[in-house]
């Protein structure tokens, strides 16, 4: 029987992505200072997943249960991975291709369970997409995987399409939070209608003109809170959960905190004036 709890997406998560060989101790880092929802991904190109979960091991030594940490995960497919370091067979059929994917991530999170498995990003094809999927339903029917959810899905018209073609529906959608793609206001427009949860990475990156604008600035005085806490406060406030992937233990620190304040009803309505 696995050990499994269902444990409520933190507001905020903590990304693994490029962090190479200081995961672990930067994963570590960020669970000792509050952080209780981790993202990653089995794809070594860009994330180092057993690092990952040697930070969380040693988390869970200084006395972090396991069942109060979101540990989510993505299925990576062929044409996102490293030709020279792919983590399954990649001459096996699809299928296999995505049960080994997640063998892999159970293993290098010494974890008998995910909380969120991620499809990385659609499939060349929906026909593929949706094997993949069905494949994903499996793992959720096992108890190896809690919710699935989907990644770098920018078309309003193929999220709802595999939410009306699918057994086991999305719970998640994660992208780029971007002024080019006009902040996915459909795509989270119909995570708000059918009960998703929206993630934003690329957060700061991504909008320095957003973060340099004036009402960021008033704000932030206002409040005496940085740039990045009135936006990350913002976005929280409006039921989105923005990942935070910083390397810097003040950072953490001010990210963490900033669910020590919030902003009014007019301010959201000005901040959600910018994004449109």
């Amino acid at each position: 029987m696995k050990n499994m709890q269902t444990t409520a997406m933190p507001a905020m998560l903590y990304g693994t992505a490029w962090k190479k060989e200081m995961t672990s101790p930067l994963v570590e880092q960020a669970l000792l200072q509050g952080f209780r929802g981790i993202d990653t991904a089995c794809q070594p190109k860009h994330y180092h997943e057993a690092g990952v979960g040697e930070g969380i091991q040693a988390a869970v030594q200084q006395g972090i249960a396991r069942s109060t940490l979101y540990l989510q995960t993505k299925f990576t497919s062929l044409n996102g991975q490293d030709p020279q370091s792919v983590p399954y067979d990649p001459q096996a059929p699809l299928a296999t291709q995505v049960q080994q994917s997640i063998q892999v991530s159970l293993n290098n999170l010494h974890t008998d369970y995910l909380d969120c498995l991620l499809l990385h990003s659609p499939m060349p094809t929906v026909t593929e997409t949706l094997q993949v999927w069905s494949v994903m339903e499996e793992n959720v029917d096992k108890g190896d995987v809690l919710q699935l959810g989907i990644s770098n899905c920018y078309n309003p018209s193929l999220l709802e399409y595999i939410w009306t073609s699918v057994r086991i529906k999305p719970a998640v959608v994660q992208n780029r939070f971007y002024a080019a793609t006009q902040y996915d206001h459909l795509i989270r427009a119909f995570c708000t209608q059918h009960g998703l949860r929206y993630q934003s990475f690329w957060t700061l990156t991504a909008n320095p003109d957003l973060l340099s604008h004036p009402l960021l600035a008033r704000l932030s005085g206002a409040y005496q809170k940085s740039r990045a806490q009135v936006l990350f406060r913002y976005l929280t406030q409006i039921g989105v959960t923005p990942l935070t992937g910083t390397t810097s233990l003040r950072h953490m620190q001010e990210d963490l905190a900033v669910f020590s304040f919030s902003l009014s009803e007019q301010e959201c309505a000005a901040l959600t004036a910018l994004l449109s």
